[in-house]
């Protein structure tokens, strides 16, 4: 029991947590509420696997959000401008993946902690998102080709949840059925120990960084087409959710360690969380009083990877 509690308690507790909303919260259990749910997940979900990528080689990536509002800035500029949609979402991927690699060459190659260089990432994406937009949103009424990414639908299932499956099974994918994956975790579990068994562990690092910026990538040309604007600190809120979501997931499945399985469980309790407190009535700072103190105790249960990354200087 202790060891099933261990590894599968914090998604019984979800799984509790939404069934004491559908009883308790008015509407929450409506068709069209947890497709809503569903979708607030994919951006979510998609953001925190990217993080979680960087931190299973045991590299935190504090850029995500603001690379994630520079290629939403990016592609929204160019969409905004007639370009074809195919170049702008090309545009968008690769600035944001150019940012990943930048943070993974400043890691691996300069020798500056994660910790720091993806801060002043993030600074510099924040910079070039203003100067991009001098402050004011792209919106429009913008070509349906573009918006359809996020707003259309498969077989009757939206295609942001599609997004969000292919990301999390290819993410899945990667780590535990590849080889570069396998040498992933070896290098966020025992750097030097994986070093000196051939691993090439500053590849490694750099991979999971760019891998952290590209979704941070997708995450923006998603919500620029569900929202049809880009603004330059658009993606701002995501960022404590995402670590959030990330530490949480630290807390199942693999306790203690960074895994894509615990990220979307629990990416999609914390949006189920924000949505009753919503529709029972509490009050907005709720929300950010209940999300510090998941951030704190899951630090405090299982996040040895992080500590280990956010304190290697």
């Amino acid at each position: 029991m202790r060891s099933f509690l261990e590894t599968y308690g914090t998604a019984f507790a979800g799984l509790t947590l939404t069934l004491f909303f559908v009883a308790f919260a008015p509407s929450f259990a409506a068709p069209i509420n947890l497709l809503n749910v569903l979708k607030e997940t994919s951006f979510l979900a998609i953001l925190a696997i990217g993080f979680t990528l960087a931190l299973i080689t045991s590299e935190l990536d504090l850029s995500v959000a603001e690379v994630a509002s520079l290629a939403a800035v990016v592609t929204g500029a160019l969409i905004q401008a007639g370009q074809s949609p195919l170049l702008a979402v090309a545009a968008g991927l690769a600035v944001a993946f150019g940012a990943g690699l930048f943070n993974g060459i400043a890691v691996t190659r300069l020798k500056v902690p994660s910790l720091i260089a993806t801060l002043g990432t993030a600074a510099i994406a924040k910079g070039f998102a203003f100067m991009i937009t001098q402050g004011v949103a792209f919106v429009g009424r913008w070509p349906a080709e573009f918006t359809g990414i996020a707003r259309g639908s498969m077989l009757g299932v939206p295609n942001l949840v599609i997004w969000l499956a292919l990301v999390a099974g290819g993410a899945l994918f990667l780590v535990k059925c590849t080889r570069t994956g396998v040498h992933m975790t070896a290098t966020g579990e025992a750097d030097e120990a994986a070093r000196l068994a051939g691993i090439a562990t500053g590849r490694m690092k750099r991979l999971g960084l760019a891998f952290s910026g590209l979704l941070a990538g997708v995450t923006a040309v998603l919500l620029t087409a569900s929202l049809s604007s880009a603004a330059p600190n658009m993606a701002g809120d995501y960022f404590l959710y995402a670590i959030a979501a990330v530490l949480l997931g630290m807390t199942m499945f693999e306790p203690g360690r960074a895994n894509v399985p615990g990220t979307l469980v629990a990416a999609l309790t914390l949006k189920v969380l924000g949505n009753g407190l919503v529709l029972m009535g509490a009050a907005y700072y709720v929300q950010d009083i209940v999300l510090g103190l998941i951030i704190i105790v899951s630090v405090a249960l299982s996040a040895t990877a992080l500590k280990k990354a956010a304190f290697k200087l």
